[in-house]
């Protein structure tokens, strides 16, 4: 048998080295995992806008018009013929009191107007006497006078009895208590039987006008002061002439469905705490606001040129409570941005800062990320996510998990 030499052993080594070689790389390549995607988000493109600054400030309703029902003569009341919580018309019957003593009184005076008109025609009847005996030198002139002064005296005491007689019917009308003005008249606060004069301290009922009805609020001086300067910078825009309309919530957060105006804010400044009253007027047709309700008032106290907004659910907030937000640069890489937040609308937040139109937000998607990923932006489609969450009473936060576990 040949020896095998020593170039072809060299050779054979090498082949097996080289097989060996090849087979490690291919168990490396079969254990090594496929790479993963880019994981997908949803953005909104930032677009400047011009956005109303609406103050929410507090209120209460008050009534346009309050009466307190009240007697001009003294008796006794016979008769409550309002039913109560009823609305009422200026110059119904309310309370009846007892009319028979202001009757007598009416006679009376109608009496006296007739002994009065009768010792004017005497009267009359003498001067005119005395006038023709005079024209006649008959009569003295000093008797021509008396006549003449007796008939302006009995004029006089006509005029007096009059004027008794008036103000005798004037108190038989004012037995019938009537309302003072239109509106909503609460309890009765005496009943049949009482005795009551003009000088009682206690009212016979309350009437309120409650259509329209007032909504008294307050603001801050300081903050109005800001918004006047912010108005004179050019910062803020004018709402505009009949524009600044004034909304109400209810406590419970929902809308009053009709908007009032603004009426006026007072002059001056509340020495004790520093804010200023402001009263609107709402119409009330249905009655369903009253007097002493607490109430939201939304107003609009001008307009932010060239404002920022982002969805509410697109702010994160670190360990300190920092503001901030992901952005999509155009790498598709996501940047965590610190934002300055400012006033709540609606269902967005304000950007005061940090901010820029044209960039773009990460408002879906935050579990699947971390800053410096590379991502892929997809346009956000609110409207798909609030039917795919309809129906649901979970926080947010886990319906949004629960997105992302099925895409």
């Amino acid at each position: 048998m040949r020896p095998i030499s020593a170039s072809i052993k060299f050779a054979f080594a090498i082949a097996l080295l080289a097989i060996a070689s090849a087979c490690s790389e291919a168990d490396s390549a079969a254990e090594a995992p496929a790479q993963m995607p880019p994981p997908a988000v949803s953005v909104v493109e930032l677009k400047a806008e011009r956005i109303p600054i609406l103050n929410e400030l507090p209120g209460r309703v008050a009534p346009t018009r309050i009466a307190e029902v009240r007697p001009r003569i003294s008796g006794i009341v016979v008769e409550r013929v309002f039913e109560q919580g009823s609305l009422v018309e200026e110059g119904d019957v309310l309370y009846r009191i007892d009319p028979q003593p202001f009757r007598v009184q009416v006679e009376s005076a109608e009496a006296t107007l007739e002994r009065a008109k009768a010792s004017q025609l005497q009267a009359r009847q003498l001067a005119e006497r005395q006038e023709k005996l005079s024209d006649r030198n008959i009569v003295s002139q000093q008797q021509r006078d008396d006549a003449i002064a007796a008939l302006a005296q009995a004029n006089a005491d006509v005029a007096i009895a009059e004027a008794g007689l008036a103000a005798a019917r004037l108190d038989l009308d004012y037995a019938n208590v009537k309302a003072p003005i239109s509106g909503r008249i609460g309890r009765a606060l005496i009943t049949e039987g009482a005795l009551v004069n003009p000088n009682n301290a206690e009212s016979l009922a309350t009437i309120q006008q409650l259509d329209p009805i007032y909504v008294d609020f307050t603001q801050p001086v300081n903050e109005m002061l800001r918004l006047k300067k912010a108005l004179e910078s050019g910062k803020l825009a004018q709402a505009g002439e009949g524009a600044a309309r004034v909304r109400l919530k209810y406590d419970d957060g929902s809308e009053y469905e009709h908007a009032g105006k603004l009426l006026f804010q007072e002059a001056a400044v509340d020495a004790t705490t520093g804010q200023v009253t402001l009263r609107a007027e709402f119409p009330n047709p249905d009655g369903d606001l009253l007097p002493g309700m607490y109430m939201r008032v939304l107003i609009e106290q001008g307009v932010q040129q060239q404002a920022i907004a982002v969805p509410k659910q697109a702010i994160q907030r670190d360990a300190t409570g920092q503001a901030q937000v992901y952005t999509v640069n155009g790498e598709g890489i996501a940047e965590m941005t610190v934002v300055t937040v400012g006033r709540a609308i609606g269902d967005r937040w304000l950007i005061e800062n940090g901010l820029e139109p044209g960039q773009k937000i990460v408002v879906e998607g935050f579990q699947k990320i971390r800053p410096g990923a590379q991502v892929i932006a997809e346009e956000w489609k609110p409207q798909n996510r609030q039917l795919s969450s309809a129906g649901t009473n979970e926080p947010e936060n886990r319906k949004l998990a629960k997105a992302e576990t099925v895409r």
